[in-house]
């Protein structure tokens, strides 16, 4: 029996410094294998590559994930700085415009992270390159050695850090069967306006917000800012979410 497939976008990167590659991570991937019951489809995150009218006839949901690199502000009317850095413009270009074809023909789209502040530029949001520099916020970057470096151990990297609260009767607050959640933390940026569609209905302890829904969209079209593809297959938050997505993708599968 055929599964509906789910497209999963891919990040530019180099290996030995020289030659440019496309992946997309082992856990995105296998979060759409394991727990929506679809298959993962890597595609380019390159407008220049991936055409999104191919690339919609082929696919039941779109998954936006994270990465290293943040939107350029110049999609949100800003001047770049070096707080803003690294970028990926081929993907923005691709993405923003994936985010609102996906919203207006109701097709399944979940946004992680970098795909979560995604849909809100896509929408006429703007994005704050250091949330933790704020008045009052924490910091929501990843866990670190005293030397700097990034921690070793993916479990640490990945852990619960802080709660959010959600929107009591919310979409999110079904899903996940409670108005509060514990979630994971790796990002420097962060929403600062949301986009005119951009409804909030998680926010973090510190008031970042977490947990975004495009008003009136016609399917599945949620964002949240922690990375959710970890380990969903045991971690219930996380699995929950993933599961109302697969089931939005089942229901609205071409097969």
């Amino acid at each position: 029996m055929s599964k509906p497939v789910i497209g999963v976008i891919g990040n530019s990167y180099k290996i030995e410094d020289r030659f440019l590659m496309q992946g997309a991570g082992d856990k995105s991937l296998r979060a759409v294998a394991d727990v929506t019951g679809a298959m993962p489809l890597m595609f380019a995150a390159s407008a220049q590559i991936t055409d999104i009218e191919s690339l919609l006839a082929c696919v039941d949901g779109i998954v936006l994930t994270g990465g290293r690199a943040n939107v350029h502000p110049r999609f949100y009317g800003e001047e770049p700085t070096a707080k803003h850095e690294p970028f990926d413009e081929e993907r923005d270009e691709l993405a923003l415009e994936l985010v609102r074809v996906c919203v207006e023909r109701g097709i399944p789209l979940l946004g992680l992270c970098r795909g979560f502040q995604e849909m809100n530029v896509a929408f006429g949001g703007t994005l704050h390159p250091e949330i933790r520099e704020l008045p009052g916020r924490m910091n929501h970057r990843m866990q670190r050695l005293e030397n700097g470096e990034m921690h070793p151990d993916p479990d640490v990297l990945f852990a619960e850090r802080h709660d959010v609260h959600l929107t009591p009767d919310g979409v999110f607050a079904k899903i996940f069967g409670s108005d509060r959640v514990f979630v994971n933390s790796l990002h420097g940026q962060g929403i600062i306006r949301r986009g005119e569609r951009v409804i909030v209905e998680g926010v973090a302890e510190d008031e970042t917000i977490e947990a975004i829904r495009i008003a009136d969209a016609p399917g599945f079209a949620l964002g949240v800012q922690w990375h959710a593809e970890y380990n969903p297959q045991t971690n219930a938050v996380n699995g929950a979410l993933f599961r109302a997505f697969g089931e939005a993708v089942h229901a609205s599968s071409k097969l």
